[in-house]
């Protein structure tokens, strides 16, 4: 007999939104009921875990808040008001190119247990409203703080003006803002000028499958029982 729910581990493009990734799904193994453990913007890829049914949906929360793991490709030298590349551009940096030795400096002091602002660009909610709809809007409002927590944080590749970091943090993180903030402490303005989600909990983008190698006819290999999921 085959199975009919499950978890399935997405590699999303650039591109699609989670919610089209989900759309697709629905169309391929003709199940309405399926689920995301936590949003990807369009301009980010990566790790998508993927619910299947009704009685797997119904365990998405214990996945959702769970500690998360990313490539993050920074540019610095400019600031965007969304805080990533698909912004306008409100101010440019015209000093020296930093050297590597200052910005590791400041990249370290982002480790621990901080603080963080919510970007306005974001899905979050506040009043029942979406921030990022309010944004779009014109309308910038007073956000909580919340508290998160960076695990590891790490370059991993950085040539002026282009950064790329290595960064496990707790839910709830906006990398986004790790960029932002980064290019105030530097003096040079930052943001995010690319996203892979690489780990959530102990899963791994190395063992997620394409979209596209997922059909009609072969999905039912791809999914993880729900007792092995929760494991």
């Amino acid at each position: 007999m085959l199975k009919e729910s499950g978890f399935i581990l997405i590699d999303k493009p650039v591109g699609p939104t989670s919610f089209g990734i989900i759309s697709r799904l629905r169309r391929i193994t003709g199940i309405k009921k399926i689920g995301h453990a936590g949003t990807l913007d369009p301009a980010a890829s990566g790790l998508l875990l993927c619910a299947i049914g009704r009685e797997s949906t119904r365990l998405l929360d214990r996945f959702v808040k769970m500690d998360k793991s990313y490539d993050a490709d920074i540019f610095l030298g400019a600031v965007s008001d969304t805080l990533d590349r698909e912004g306008i551009i409100l101010k440019k940096y015209s000093g020296v190119p930093l050297k590597k030795k200052e910005i590791q400096q400041a990249v370290l002091s982002f480790l621990g247990k901080q603080a963080q602002t919510p970007p306005m660009y974001s899905a979050k909610k506040v009043g029942g409203k979406k921030l990022c709809d309010l944004a779009r809007q014109g309308i910038e409002i007073e956000r909580k703080k919340c508290a998160i927590e960076i695990y590891k944080i790490k370059i991993l590749k950085y040539r002026w003006p282009d950064l790329k970091l290595i960064i496990s943090c707790s839910s709830g993180t906006y990398v986004r803002t790790i960029a932002d903030d980064l290019g105030k402490k530097l003096g040079t303005g930052a943001y995010l000028s690319g996203l892979r989600r690489t780990e959530l909990g102990k899963f791994k983008v190395k063992k997620a499958v394409k979209l596209d190698k997922i059909t009609a006819n072969n999905w039912q290999k791809y999914l993880m029982s729900d007792k092995i999921a929760a494991q």
